[in-house]
């Protein structure tokens, strides 16, 4: 029963964030530094999301297959590869880094 009343609260709580996001007046997200924000924001959280998932096995740090994995991907992007391509390459050096 616990399991479905934490669900009915993170479902409220979604929902009430979604509704305090639309009732944002539209002056306050014309500023330069809320547009500024808002464009930067998405990547940040992407970002720190693909940190944690590399670089970290629940308490500890580490660095496997994952690093070289993304390594090989940043690399790839660098050198301008397409997205199917980097994302190729990355399961590529990933898979040959744990076989090895």
């Amino acid at each position: 029963m616990t399991t479905w009343i934490a669900i009915g609260v993170t479902a409220a709580g979604c929902y009430l964030v979604k509704l305090l996001g639309l009732s944002v007046p539209a002056g306050v997200l014309e500023r330069p530094l809320v547009r500024r924000l808002s464009a930067l924001l998405p990547v940040a959280l992407l970002a720190a999301l693909t940190a944690q998932q590399t670089f970290s096995d629940g308490h500890h740090l580490l660095l496997d297959a994952r690093a070289a994995g993304l390594g090989a991907a940043a690399l790839a992007l660098v050198l301008r590869a397409p997205f199917l391509v980097v994302v190729a390459v990355a399961v590529v050096v990933t898979a040959g880094v744990r076989a090895l």
